[in-house]
């Protein structure tokens, strides 16, 4: 097993024990967090892929495999080394502490990955959490 898979399978297993200590947010207030990535991201069932790839049936799915949307290598290669999206994984995506491009490195052995995701991430934690419970109140 190459090093890059064995730091992906690392922090999935972290993820799986840390998520169970993930606080549930709010969705209603993920609504007007959510307006920071609207410019970007849909949420709408068919929706279109903007700079951004729709999230319509985010969680479950594999890093990188929205159908239509040219991702970067890096997250390619995150998906393939064991990225699976859940509210944990996207959680921990989402901290402005660790960035989005570090999280998507811890996956693939890179300090900072490559990506297309401009956003830098949210500061704080119930910002966090409301986001991610108004995702997925609408994407399933």
């Amino acid at each position: 097993m190459t090093k890059a898979k064995l730091v992906g399978l690392a922090a999935a297993l972290i993820i799986g024990f840390s998520g169970a200590a993930m606080a549930a947010g709010d969705a209603e207030a993920g609504k007007k967090v959510f307006k920071k990535c609207k410019a970007c991201h849909t949420l709408d069932e068919g929706g279109k892929n903007r700079v951004g790839p729709n999230l319509w049936g985010i969680f479950g799915r594999q890093a990188a495999t929205k159908e239509g949307f040219k991702f970067s290598d890096d997250m390619i290669a995150a998906g393939e080394a064991g990225l699976v999206w859940s509210e944990e994984t996207l959680a921990l995506y989402l901290q402005k502490k660790k960035g989005t491009k570090a999280y998507i490195g811890s996956f693939i052995g890179k300090k900072k990955a490559k990506t297309k995701m401009s956003f830098p991430g949210l500061k704080k934690q119930d910002q966090i959490d409301n986001v991610v419970a108004y995702i997925a109140a609408n994407t399933q």
